[in-house]
């Protein structure tokens, strides 16, 4: 059966079957490898990404789901050579570590300073709660979080509440 979505802003139809997972069409019908497959269980956050502006694992969402869906991957969040801001900021917080998890912590940011552009370290650490990082490097994550902020809205993360 064919489905259409709409992936980083391309009309795409692609067939597919009633049991293929989201993240397996994405990864292995359009050849977007930014998502991973960690836990398949919808905990880790590592298949992240935003459908209809909502973050989902896409582990847990058929493909069949997601026809008429517009669907944005890490490979869509910057335009061109250049980073997007968020990505900036965690190469310069050191937040990559190994890099499994980052596409979804990525995203994860985006969704968070989308809905709030000055979000305190406690509202950073519940928006990424999605979200597990091998590395256990969360302080830079976090530090990332809060320079994306600065850059996308000079605003300073507010303190701890």
């Amino acid at each position: 059966m064919q489905i259409t979505l709409i992936v980083n802003g391309e009309k795409r139809k692609v067939e597919t079957t009633p049991d293929t997972r989201l993240l397996d069409l994405i990864r292995e019908d359009l050849g977007l490898t930014g998502a991973k497959e960690g836990c398949g269980q919808g905990e880790c956050g590592a298949c992240t990404v935003i459908m209809d502006g909502e973050l989902v694992a896409s582990c847990l969402v058929l493909a069949l789901q997601a026809d008429g869906a517009e669907i944005l991957t890490i490979e869509g969040l910057s335009s061109g050579d250049d980073l997007h801001p968020i990505q900036e900021s965690f190469v310069e917080a050191g937040a990559i570590q190994c890099g499994f998890c980052t596409p979804g912590m990525v995203l994860a940011s985006k969704k968070l300073l989308d809905e709030n552009q000055t979000p305190t370290e406690k509202e950073i650490r519940r928006g990424l709660s999605g979200n597990l990082c091998r590395c256990t490097g969360y302080e830079k994550i976090i530090e990332a979080v809060k320079l994306s902020a600065e850059k996308m809205y000079g605003e300073r993360v507010k303190a701890n509440e």
